[in-house]
């Protein structure tokens, strides 16, 4: 028979167990982390080394295909001349994806954090964006990208964006000297580096300018009223709801009601009980604003810069609304100066208030005959849109010498 050793167990009291126990959770625990925190890395490394084996000479980004209008032209000058542009869009349907494009290759990059990711690891020479707030909250600059360039969207102030809007960019595109200015004073006033800053135009309104050219009008029988609002408190809607409708109504003339994309999504309850109030009113929603804009004879909005598109380009006559405008929130809160665009108003049409508006019909048969808002418009077409037919010509041979400067090409 063979003897055994009796077989102990170490008694571990209470306290103790839970002592260990703790410890043991918690190495477990920092273990996890380590772990969770060497693959988050390694999978951080990865795509950013993905991103920089993609450098791209030249990509452009929109956070919307609105702007398509304002980037065809300069895609069509990369496409002609047979340099590779990397496009980059927040929208599934971008006008892009329709263009057979060789040179010019175009990616959804989706929205919010999963478009910011994209944008924060790129790697590139020339960054071109209308997309204000740089470096401001979730977009950041990438340390990847030698050169970040801005262009508006509107021949407006270019401090009509929220704070901070163009002051990490490298270089802003313009087409006015008083928006050189403005730029110049908020670099002044927040001691920030000088920007490049050239006139060069805008593509847009070349475009819509071209287009008119080519078009024949024929003159209508009766005036043709467009209502463009904008959306939110401010807009033409929530000043004056139904009654303003009712008066255009009773003037006996054409109306056109063209609401803001955004009013859709954002007041869509409004918008639905107003469309459901007057069906026989035409409601344009056409992405492209060209051939209503054309058939107008007056336009009627608010705080909208389509009223600089219908007057300028198309040189015709506004009624707009001066609310009180609450700047404490936007770069121009900085200027010293009045608004160019609050200056310009008064030139080239007229405010419609709330002790006018019922007379609505007297107001549109005078600015339709006005030779003060016609010379107005004139002034105001010289100091906001110079060098009109050259814009994209002009932004491409920028977009190009800066990479060669940026690459060490001396050619």
């Amino acid at each position: 028979m063979i003897n055994e050793a009796p077989i102990t167990f170490a008694y571990i009291d209470p306290g103790t167990g839970s002592m260990l126990f703790t410890i043991l959770l918690g190495l477990l625990s920092v273990a996890a982390y380590s772990f969770k925190s060497i693959l988050n890395k390694l999978s951080a490394f990865s795509f950013n080394s993905n991103s920089r084996s993609d450098h791209y000479p030249f990509v452009i980004y929109t956070d919307s295909k609105r702007y398509w209008n304002v980037f065809k032209p300069i895609c069509d000058r990369f496409e002609n001349n047979g340099l590779s542009l990397k496009y980059l869009t927040q929208s599934e349907d971008d006008p892009v994806f329709k263009e057979e494009y060789r040179y010019v290759e175009p990616e959804y990059i989706g929205n919010n954090n999963k478009a910011f990711s994209k944008l924060n690891l790129l790697s590139a020479d020339v960054f071109l964006s209308t997309t204000p707030s740089l470096d401001v909250y979730q977009w950041k600059r990438s340390k990847n990208v030698k050169y970040y360039i801005h262009i508006p969207h509107a021949c407006s102030d270019i401090t009509q964006y929220r704070i901070f809007g163009i002051d990490y960019y490298d270089a802003i595109l313009l087409s006015g000297q008083f928006q050189i200015d403005e730029v110049r004073e908020l670099e002044r006033k927040r001691k920030l580096p000088a920007k490049d800053l050239k006139i060069v135009g805008l593509t847009y309104f070349d475009e819509m300018k071209e287009r008119l050219d080519e078009t024949k009008k024929k003159k209508n029988e009766i005036p043709v009223v467009l209502l463009a609002p904008s959306w939110g408190p401010n807009s033409v809607f929530r000043v004056f709801g139904t009654e303003l409708i009712d008066r255009l109504i009773d003037t006996g003339y054409k109306i056109i009601i063209r609401p803001h994309p955004q009013s859709f999504i954002s007041e869509k309850k409004m918008m639905d009980d107003l469309m459901n109030k007057y069906p026989d009113i035409e409601w344009n929603t056409d992405n492209d604003n060209f051939e209503v804009l054309n058939r107008s004879d007056i336009m009627i909005s608010d705080f909208s810069g389509v009223i600089f598109d219908f007057a300028l380009v198309f040189n015709k006559p506004i009624i707009y609304t001066a609310n009180d405008f609450d700047d404490s929130v936007y770069d121009c809160h900085w200027i010293d100066e009045k608004m160019w665009t609050l200056n310009t108003l008064p030139k080239i049409g007229e405010e419609l208030t709330k002790e006018n508006y019922t007379d609505i019909k007297a107001i549109i048969d005078r600015c339709l005959k006005s030779r003060k808002y016609k010379e107005g418009r004139k002034k105001a077409v010289e100091e906001s849109w110079n060098e009109i037919g050259n814009a994209a010509d002009n932004i491409f041979s920028y977009m190009v010498e800066k990479q060669k400067e940026l690459s060490g090409d001396k050619r």
